[in-house]
């Protein structure tokens, strides 16, 4: 049998009041109008975002679900999925999506590999140490048409451009370098612009490591290589993925250096450019929204997993703290 008793109210009495649950320890109240007054300031660049960025988009997906050729403008009609099943079989698509992915998986394997190799060498203490970086971090900041026509016309040029000159001192070939290797000279060109933005990344995660750990390996007799390895790498193996990833979703968008090196010529033609070329000059407009939104959906793919590396750095970085 219960001992506890419930109070039960007299007639003509009122009943007790229950008072409200209070927050707890520890919690403040909430403060609904506190909370809009800190978000208000922030709700004129969400409105902007979502003009610029989500309209657009919506706009995209609507023409990719119609027949729209700008030369028959009286001839729109709805299509459906046709679109896409179109560019799921159109053979130069499919080979522009390959472009695509080769041209991007080398150019981040390779930026990847010379920006660790910087990073470890920018991590060591020398004199114009500062100078350096900020030479190897110039190619970043360039603007990438005129990254583009500077490798176009001052390196790539077979005439004046510095490789011949340099292979002609030599006593070397002349090639055609845009002729001959048209893929791996828009290659060469996007790994130098994107190098340093992988140095950069891999340097931050270089300076961030416990130097007591290393310290503690040096006096037990490692080496340089098996602190590499056992130490550095993997602590560097959250910033490499974000490095790839960020690279990844930047690199597949690319437009510029194929634009101005080759104008998607010799089979350098990726999906950005293919989808240009769809809108452009064909006026192909059903199709090339069709394209685009399989673009983005492959672009939001990535940039997820980017994000979840992102927070799973966040986290690492505060429960060391």
């Amino acid at each position: 049998m219960s001992n506890s008793t419930t109070a039960v109210p007299v007639r003509g009495e009122r009943p007790p009041t229950v008072a409200p649950a209070s927050p707890g320890p520890g919690r403040p109240p909430r403060n609904r109008a506190r909370e809009w007054a800190t978000r208000a300031p922030l709700m004129p660049a969400l409105i902007f975002l979502i003009v610029v960025t989500q309209l657009p988009f919506v706009a995209t997906l609507v023409i990719s679900l119609f027949d729209w050729n700008s030369f028959r403008p009286d001839k729109r009609e709805f299509a459906g999925l046709e679109n896409y099943k179109t560019v799921a079989s159109d053979a130069a698509l499919r080979e522009s999506i390959l472009t695509t992915v080769l041209l991007t998986a080398t150019v981040v394997i390779i930026s990847v590999v010379l920006g660790l190799a910087l990073a470890l060498l920018l991590d060591r203490k020398f004199r114009g140490r500062g100078l350096v970086r900020t030479m190897l971090i110039a190619p970043f900041l360039l603007v990438p048409v005129a990254s583009a026509l500077l490798w176009k016309h001052a390196l790539y040029n077979p005439e004046y451009g510095l490789f011949n000159g340099v292979l002609n001192w030599l006593g070397g070939p002349q090639p055609e370098w845009l002729s001959d290797m048209p893929l791996m000279a828009v290659e060469a060109s996007l790994i130098w612009q994107w190098t340093p933005f992988m140095m950069l990344i891999l340097l931050a995660g270089l300076q961030g490591r416990p130097l007591d750990m290393i310290e503690a390996a040096r006096l037990d007799g490692a080496g340089n290589w098996q602190i590499f390895r056992f130490l550095t790498l993997p602590h560097l193996r959250r910033y490499l993925e974000l490095g790839t990833l960020l690279g990844s979703i930047y690199i597949v968008q690319n437009f510029d250096a194929v634009f101005t090196l080759t104008r998607g010529g010799l089979d350098t033609a990726n999906l950005p450019y293919t989808i240009y070329e769809t809108f452009y000059n064909a006026h192909e407009y059903g199709l090339a929204s069709a394209a685009g939104v399989l673009v983005v959906i492959g672009t939001i793919i990535i940039a997820t997993f980017a994000l979840r590396v992102v927070s799973s750095l966040f986290r690492e970085e505060a429960s060391r703290a």
